[in-house]
């Protein structure tokens, strides 16, 4: 046995990891975190979120400058990209955000174990050590939340250089001529408008017939018109068959997803995201016996533990949405279950989000969700350009929609594209969180000039009643 025991070792120090490290110290447990990558906040502080986002903010000021800064009587000239200076600004970003993990964690009195964590037998966490050696830490409880990793294309090898995941893609050294990005969802769309913001051309290739498969129909449309005009080419319901590299760049092979005539695309690099799937290789859960399902998920029950007794697992590898906020919440309750609690995530009102401009979120049922189930609902819309802060700033494309039940007025889903769209979700899920209804955030005083008001505005639609359209 080690002479190293904790109530709870936590592997893997992402957002659902730390934070479950975190809680648990706060309720009075003896915690410790392995992470293997050097750095805390996983892929998404790391090669994720975080650099996506510190990119999105330079490329967006960059074509601010290069295209509409005239339309505000700001006239630049000699306008230029310095890419090293953009990368350097999201690495710095990056450090001073895992160097703030490190100083909470030792504010909480978490030990932080740098290295490649596993299982060798119940309540034994076994550590090859980042510096060399190994480590054995015994644990009353363990928590997996070992994340993601990008879904691999057959017949599209990456090497992060010319083929690229999302995490080369935060990371080119030169502004490519071209790009073809492989799937149309958040990662995809997110980082086809760094690069086409900073001059690439850049198309889209999508397996679907439709772009952000999950979201709302009638917002993913009104999206791909809106960054069409961005600059962005979509070849829909495409498949991707191969790709071969070579001194001039990538070709890849594409077919009609339905069957067809092969052609060729050629680009100066390519981004596969076409998803990620559950990063548990090398924890020896196999061999425990964690029971999984046949998308490699690890299966928990409600106080999120395996079907091992004494393990547990949050975040990206157990079924639910595969997002950093979702895994937070998973590693809070995880951490106040074990510790007598009755917390609970609702999955029904997790909020998605997409951090193009303008940006696309979306809470609860979608309009096809609602039809399929046959649940008789109420529209209410408000489009932005009808917004007096959305006309004031420049940002009018986009639209709130609100759904609720036809019946009770309860709301049951809100999707926006439109300015800030992630930001003024917010309101709207506190109020499905209690229950509320399409009048509530109707009769809910909103401050003006402001986005949030579409929001208002939007349900008041939903009976009939908006004012400003």
């Amino acid at each position: 046995m080690s002479d190293k025991q904790y109530d709870l070792v936590v592997i893997g120090g992402g957002p659902g990891g730390y934070v479950a490290a975190i809680r648990a110290a706060q309720l009075g447990m003896k915690t410790a975190c392995v992470e293997g990558r050097g750095a805390l906040g996983g892929t998404c502080l790391n090669v994720g979120c975080i650099p996506s986002k510190a990119l999105l903010q330079s490329s967006e000021k960059f074509a601010d400058a290069s295209k509409h800064f005239a339309e505000h009587g700001i006239q630049v000239e000699g306008l230029k990209l310095d890419l090293a200076a953009m990368m350097s600004r999201k690495d710095k970003v990056v450090k001073g955000l895992t160097d703030g993990i490190e100083f909470l964690f030792k504010k909480n009195k978490i030990d932080y174990v740098k290295g490649w964590g596993s299982i060798p037998a119940v309540g034994s966490v076994k550590v090859k050590l980042d510096d060399g050696g190994e480590e054995t830490l015994s644990a009353k409880k363990i928590l997996i939340a070992t994340g993601s990793e990008s879904t691999p294309l057959p017949g599209v090898a990456t090497d992060e250089k010319q083929i690229v995941t999302s995490t080369g893609a935060l990371a080119l050294d030169k502004l490519p001529g071209s790009l073809v990005v492989i799937g149309a969802g958040v990662i995809g769309l997110e980082m086809g408008s760094v690069w086409s913001r900073l001059g690439a051309e850049v198309t889209v290739v999508e397996f679907l017939d439709r772009i952000l498969p999950g979201m709302d129909g009638e917002i993913g449309k009104q999206t791909q018109r809106v960054l069409g005009k961005q600059g962005l080419n979509f070849k829909l319901g495409t498949k991707v068959t191969g790709a071969k590299n070579g001194k001039d760049g990538v070709t890849l092979t594409l077919e009609p997803a339905k069957g067809g005539d092969v052609e060729e695309l050629k680009a100066d690099v390519v981004l596969v995201a076409i998803g990620r799937r559950p990063f548990t290789e090398g924890l020896g859960l196999k061999e425990l016996g964690v029971a999984m399902n046949n998308r490699g998920f690890i299966e928990v029950d409600g106080n999120f533990q395996t079907s091992v007794e004494g393990i547990y697992a949050i975040g990206d590898c157990i079924p639910g949405p595969m997002l950093a906020h979702k895994a937070e919440e998973d590693g809070v309750v995880a951490a106040e279950r074990m510790a007598g609690q009755k917390s609970h995530v609702d999955y029904n009102l997790v909020p998605g989000v997409v951090y193009t401009w303008p940006e696309v979120a979306g809470v609860g049922k979608t309009e096809e969700q609602l039809k399929e189930a046959g649940v008789d609902y109420k529209v209410g819309k408000f489009p932005f350009m009808a917004n007096s802060r959305a006309r004031a700033v420049g940002d009018t494309d986009g639209v709130v929609k609100v759904l609720a039940d036809k019946r009770t007025d309860k709301v049951l889903g809100v999707h926006i594209l439109g300015p800030l769209a992630g930001d003024i979700l917010a309101e709207c899920v506190a109020v499905m969180e209690f229950g509320g209804t399409a009048e509530d955030i109707a009769r809910t005083c909103h401050s003006h000039p402001s986005m949030g008001e579409s929001v208002k505005e939007a349900a008041m639609a939903a009976d009939g009643r908006a004012i400003h359209i």
